[in-house]
């Protein structure tokens, strides 16, 4: 029900930031929760921010709190990544992905992925 497509990653140095951008299509958009997961190298996919549609809330891997901020602009259906202090390990694909649901809790309503953009972070 709704079409993603993720832009703004690249190559950047330890300590820099990104801003990620998620285009969105569809009838979904508006109405349920946006998230970013990622995959690195070898490793599954993980979870790593979520937020609602009236982006009043807002749910972040424990480990990324503080580094990453997700926002999102109903308007333009878009939602953003802003990666600060950014770290070697946060070298991945990353992936916006759609809930089926209102909820930033429940991980597993998210079911609509993009294609992903990479993100490397050099040391």
């Amino acid at each position: 029900q709704v079409q993603l497509v993720e832009s703004g990653g690249g190559l950047v140095q330890a300590g820099g930031s990104l801003r990620l951008s998620c285009a969105a299509s569809g009838r979904t958009f508006s109405n349920y929760a946006m998230g970013w997961f990622r995959q690195a190298p070898g490793k599954e996919r993980e979870f790593v921010a979520a937020i609602n549609w009236s982006a009043d809330s807002t749910n972040y891997a424990s480990s990324l709190k503080g580094r990453f901020t997700i926002s999102r602009d109903n308007a333009k259906n878009t939602v953003y990544l802003q990666m600060n202090s950014l770290k070697p390990e946060d070298t991945a694909v990353y992936y916006c992905a759609a809930s089926g649901s209102s909820s930033i809790w429940i991980i597993s309503n998210f079911r609509s992925w993009g294609q992903g953009t990479q993100v490397t972070v050099s040391s």
